[in-house]
């Protein structure tokens, strides 16, 4: 039996549907100032909550946030009152600064796929199990911590795989407004108390004073005791300095190898701070052990966390200083020499997001005869 010939003519092919056009990314302007880009966001986001492509979206977003926040209340209680401890003092600012990150960084929403929606359901379904296992074992912080992956699960479900690209790391910042569990905290505050006295006893040595260690106490010379307490661990400025490296890994900038030197070095610059307080206040003990202790000691916390981001700017500045990228464009290549400022600058700006303007792009090479 013949099969019926097609209807089409001779050669024809049924054209393929076009694709859904995803919308642009938006680009700031390298020239442009602080207010400036918050009137200009503020302006596309009005302007995309007009379309219903756009509208409907955010609202799905909004309205599933709402219900994760009613849900979560009771936790995110928890977290507030953890606020009033010097250790977990930072915690007010975190969703704040989390806020401003997604307002800074948000883009349109293109379409969401399938694949999204399911990856999205599924964090929503694996934290809502997670919360009930904590629940029948009486775990209250591990309970918090699902508020992070339920959210990110929320972005990923209503905005798709676009949104989620520029609003996971924003959202994984909020781990930072919680406290530690007990544990942690527990398994964490010895070692960090016999570390700081070990490097701030050989500190003491290094600068001639008569000291040694005995357990977590420091003695100088045959009478003055300095004891290392679980407030000067170090973990309020573990847990604190942490969150404002990831923080300026994320606005920074940098490339991947910087990102990573600088999120590594966090936490040895937070404990060398801390040792370094301990070694000065040692040093005021043998000149005057009422200063060091109603002076120094006392107001000494309010210079660590400067000190610490003055240590971590400077190997930011030492990074861009000891390796230097040498971005060849089409043009250098042609011309036959190395790269000018014009064209490295004008490639960095556009791996930073920033317009490039016309007077700064490099020709395109023409044929060489």
């Amino acid at each position: 039996m013949s099969t019926p010939a097609s209807i089409l003519p001779s050669g024809h092919r049924p054209e393929p549907r076009p694709a859904t056009p995803q919308p642009a990314a938006r680009v700031a302007p390298l020239d442009e100032s602080l207010v400036d880009g918050i009137r200009r966001r503020l302006g596309e986001w009005a302007t995309d909550l007009r379309d219903a492509e756009q509208r409907t979206p955010w609202a799905v977003i909004a309205l599933l946030t709402g219900l994760l926040v009613y849900s979560y209340w009771p936790g995110l209680l928890n977290a507030r009152s953890s606020w009033d401890n010097p250790q977990y003092s930072h915690g007010w600012i975190v969703p704040l600064c989390t806020a401003a990150l997604l307002f800074w960084w948000r883009q349109p929403i293109g379409t969401v796929t399938s694949s999204a929606r399911a990856t999205g359901l599924g964090l929503l379904v694996a934290s809502f199990v997670l919360r009930l296992v904590c629940a029948r074992f009486s775990i209250v912080t591990i309970d918090m911590y699902t508020f992070v992956p339920a959210l990110a699960g929320v972005f990923l479900m209503a905005g798709g795989w676009g949104v989620f690209k520029w609003a996971w790391a924003p959202i994984a910042t909020l781990i930072f407004m919680y406290p530690l569990p007990d544990e942690a905290t527990r398994y964490l505050l010895g070692p960090l108390q016999t570390l700081a006295t070990m490097m701030s006893t050989y500190a003491l040595q290094t600068v001639g004073l008569d000291a040694y260690r005995e357990g977590n106490k420091i003695v100088l010379g045959d009478s003055q005791v300095l004891g290392v307490v679980d407030a000067c661990s170090g973990l309020r400025m573990l847990t604190i300095f942490v969150w404002l490296a990831l923080m300026i890994v994320l606005i920074g900038g940098g490339e991947w190898w910087e990102n990573l030197v600088i999120a590594a070095s966090a936490i040895p610059i937070a404990l060398i701070v801390n040792a370094t307080r301990i070694t000065v206040t040692g040093v005021m003990y043998t000149i005057n052990p009422e200063w060091a202790e109603k002076i120094f000691h006392d107001w000494a916390g309010y210079f660590m966390m400067p000190m610490a981001l003055g240590l971590l700017f400077f190997l930011q500045a030492l990074l861009k200083y000891m390796v230097v990228t040498e971005e060849l464009t089409p043009a250098a290549v042609v011309g036959g020499g190395r790269p000018t400022a014009a064209t490295t600058g004008t490639a960095r700006a556009a791996r930073a997001g920033g317009v490039v303007p016309i007077a700064a792009r490099p020709e395109s090479p023409g044929k060489s005869g």
